[in-house]
């Protein structure tokens, strides 16, 4: 374990946090379970960051007469809980597949049900709260009538004027059932077109593979465009979550002949590189997943990819949610990026483009569309300005 300076309850935690567990993991799980931990904390910081069920997992098999009743009781309910959801959203994610499949629309499931049962082993080893389907940009608006036609909703209420709009600069659209509460996004991209990352998808597609889920052949991607695609999500959100982090530990570990050559080079033809040898870094820090020695000079001969990882475990590992500042996330992002002019994209896709927000905010005519370029930076400025001055 790298991890400096970490409280006993966390490094438990990222020793219980893989699906597969060896005898040195085995043996320090026990001397920490005899230390002086803070049982109430250790949930805490559990339930944070996705890891649950494996906490849970490998305390009961570990060592379940080390852990005081009442929060073992507590690990053995949450784990039932999440079991019991993770069963409902994969019949849910299979029902809404064998619908696309029925009108001719081709869809990919990734994340959710399709990670936990081909990199975990198991359901109910992952925790997940949505689903997550690629499509075709042009099939979009037949999802989008096929989700109301199952009691689904479009997460933001905009006129169709409006919603065109908006798909044409992001790239996905979040749905909620009307019953259930079930969340769907819906992507056609995997980044908005202004965030430095020009994935070929027609590429992608090519590249598929399949796997089986409750007995149904489902269309997957591959192990290397999944790393990559998963680096980029987690830094996206600042890898606020271990569980995120845990994704391509877990996936490293089961593919073992991962095209390390085809990731890079994929990397590097999307100006990604970065983000990549960030996530790669964590996890190999933080759960011990072997690299390639080549890759690790690669990773190493950047050295701001040391200093994002040192800012991300701040957050991590600190009190309170882990959530990066409005400012401090812009300027993560920023440092992220290699070429200036991705940087200039990216301000001024902050900056500019319209959101729901905007759109929700003044009902516009078509004609007059062009305002809420001005609206969004106003709104920014209003809200933010008092903020600014401050720090």
């Amino acid at each position: 374990m790298k991890v400096e300076a970490t409280r006993p309850e966390v490094e438990l935690l990222l020793f219980c946090a893989r699906s597969q567990i060896n005898p040195e993991n085995i043996a320090r799980i026990k001397e920490l379970c005899k230390e002086n931990i803070d049982w109430e904390y250790l949930l805490k910081i559990a339930g944070r960051h996705g890891l649950m069920p494996l906490l849970y997992q490998n305390l009961n098999s570990v060592c379940p007469q080390d852990v005081p009743e009442g929060i073992f009781n507590k690990l053995k309910n949450h784990f039932n809980a999440n079991t019991g959801y993770n069963l409902f959203l994969t019949g849910e994610l299979l029902k809404l597949l064998n619908l696309f499949e029925a009108n001719g629309i081709p869809a990919v499931a990734f994340k959710g049900p399709v990670l936990a049962s081909s990199v975990y082993r198991n359901l109910a080893l992952r925790e997940f709260v949505d689903l997550d389907i690629l499509i075709h940009k042009k099939d979009i608006w037949k999802v989008k009538d096929l989700f109301l036609s199952q009691g689904y909703h479009s997460l933001f209420r905009l006129t169709p004027a409006q919603e065109k709009a908006f798909l044409q600069s992001q790239c996905e659209l979040h749905f909620v059932h009307e019953k259930s509460g079930v969340n769907l996004e819906v992507l056609w991209e995997f980044a908005p077109r202004d965030f430095s990352f020009p994935l070929n998808l027609e590429h992608l597609w090519e590249r598929l593979g399949t796997i089986s889920l409750a007995g149904k052949k489902l269309l997957t991607l591959s192990p290397e465009d999944s790393i990559l695609i998963l680096c980029v999500h987690g830094f996206k959100h600042y890898w606020e979550r271990l569980g995120w982090l845990l994704d391509i530990a877990e996936l490293i570990r089961t593919y073992k002949g991962m095209n390390w050559e085809q990731v890079i080079g994929e990397a590097l033809r999307l100006r990604s590189e970065r983000m990549l040898f960030l996530g790669l870094y964590l996890v190999n820090t933080l759960f011990e997943v072997s690299l390639p020695d080549n890759v690790l000079q690669e990773i190493n001969a950047d050295p701001m990819v040391k200093s994002l990882a040192t800012k991300v475990q701040e957050h991590l590992f600190r009190d309170g949610d882990g959530s990066f500042g409005i400012f401090e996330s812009h300027l993560f992002f920023l440092k992220s990026m290699e070429r200036l002019q991705d940087r200039i994209r990216y301000c001024l896709h902050v900056a500019m483009t319209p959101t729901p927000l905007e759109y929700e905010l003044l009902t516009l005519p078509s004609s007059l569309f062009f305002l809420y370029y001005v609206i969004r930076p106003i709104r920014l400025l209003a809200k933010y300005s008092k903020r600014l001055v401050r720090q």
